[in-house]
């Protein structure tokens, strides 16, 4: 097995794993929280890990790197779900915690998908974005004149 695909599976288990799948369990603590309200949402949390699969998937076979900041990959990607959106990603997770709390039918869960939507934004403004336009300038210049950021 070669160490990028360990990273890859690293960085998807400790990232979007946590985000998406740990807190919002430790979110509904009590076991009578966590019954299933609106089954419906399970779809879109079906759609977000769907997204989130091939976007991270993406990364690593395009981009030859991971979604994690520590491992980025060599080449910006713009294949895929990314010719769409320049952060599938994103949206795959945000996917995901919306349908939890539609799930669960739970304020504190659609609270954290809402604060994680904004610390995502705020990331991509202020650090992910900058950063492509110093380090693959070029690319990225044409890549967001031809991509919009999330729709």
């Amino acid at each position: 097995m070669n160490s990028l695909f360990v990273r890859a599976v690293i960085a998807f288990l400790a990232l979007p794993g946590m985000v998406a799948f740990v807190v919002p369990l430790v979110v509904i603590t009590a076991p009578a929280q966590r019954t299933l309200v609106q089954p419906w949402g399970l779809v879109p949390v079906a759609l977000g890990l769907l997204v989130l699969a091939l976007t991270v998937r993406e990364f690593y076979v395009a981009g030859r790197g991971t979604l994690a900041p520590w491992s980025p990959p060599v080449t910006l990607v713009t294949s895929g779900l990314y010719r769409f959106s320049r952060n599938p990603m994103y949206l795959g997770v945000l996917l995901i915690l919306a349908g939890w709390a539609i799930v669960f039918w739970s304020p504190a869960l659609a609270v954290y998908a809402a604060s994680v939507a904004i610390a995502v934004h705020l990331r991509v403004l202020l650090h992910e974005e900058p950063f492509l336009a110093r380090t693959q300038p070029d690319a990225w210049t044409a890549y967001r004149l031809r991509v919009r950021r999330w729709f």
